[in-house]
């Protein structure tokens, strides 16, 4: 496989992601993501931030949300975020403590 064919690949595998988590699955909460898998939608929006910001193109946090999200995160959050369970939050400061 080339890189051209290899890139097209990835670049399709994670806008199915991002489809699967942001239409097929909005009900799956990022706390819920960050306990099991270590990773959220946040952590995503981050990455496509810094890849941005690598190649010298100027996004900060809320411009890389928006880009993942495809509208603003307050937007999202008012639309698919519910209040995280006492468990789930227990659950995040244990496996993701603060120094």
């Amino acid at each position: 496989m080339d890189d051209q064919t290899r890139i097209e690949i990835e670049a399709a595998a994670f806008r199915r992601l991002q489809q699967h988590l942001l239409t097929d699955r909005p009900d799956a909460q990022n706390i819920d993501m960050m306990n099991l898998a270590g990773f959220c939608r946040n952590c995503l929006s981050r990455w496509y931030q810094e890849a941005a910001n690598e190649r010298g193109i100027e996004m900060d946090k809320e411009a890389g949300r928006e880009a993942f999200y495809g509208m603003p995160f307050a937007e999202w959050r008012e639309k698919h975020q519910t209040e995280a369970t006492d468990a789930a939050k227990a659950a995040f400061s244990e496996s993701h403590p603060t120094t």
